[in-house]
């Protein structure tokens, strides 16, 4: 979901997006769900250079930046990817931050072979089911210190 009709960084002109260092890679991801949580851990663990910070989806920043871009933060399809002063979406959004992690987890540019309607069916699949298979977690209050190193709030 690349808005080519957004400029980039288009956020910082938004008066409804809260100031926020922008610097590097940015997942906005949901809190409270258990995947996301997992997802979370992996990349402050992959992410060797410290260069990602992850949004909760819940707070006002992950919040005003999905609806900047077309999200609707109760949407469980919302989880962003920003990179570079874009933004990007579904599937997408995790091949990008795979490739940006490097390593074994650029395997997931694999992924790509799919056709865009695939992708996005199988994202869909997933993320609408994810609280049901995989259940809740407060990724806020995980004990692992190198996520809470990451988290923008």
């Amino acid at each position: 979901m690349d808005r080519p009709d957004l400029a980039p960084f288009s956020w910082r002109a938004d008066p409804d997006v809260p100031a926020f260092d922008d610097a590097g890679p940015r997942a906005v991801m949901d809190a409270e769900c258990a995947l996301c949580a997992r997802g979370a851990m992996w990349i402050a663990r992959a992410d060797r250079a410290a260069e990602f910070r992850i949004i909760p989806v819940q707070s006002q920043l992950g919040a005003a930046l999905l609806r900047h871009h077309g999200f609707d933060p109760a949407d469980p399809l919302s989880w962003l990817y920003l990179q570079d002063g874009r933004a990007y979406g579904s599937l997408d959004a995790v091949i990008r931050a795979g490739w940006r992690l490097g390593g074994v987890n650029r395997a997931l540019c694999l992924l790509r072979v799919l056709p865009r309607r695939v992708q996005d069916a199988l994202y869909g699949y997933v993320a609408r089911r994810r609280l049901r298979l995989l259940g809740r977690a407060d990724m806020c209050a995980l004990p692992d210190p190198a996520l809470q190193r990451r988290l923008l709030r």
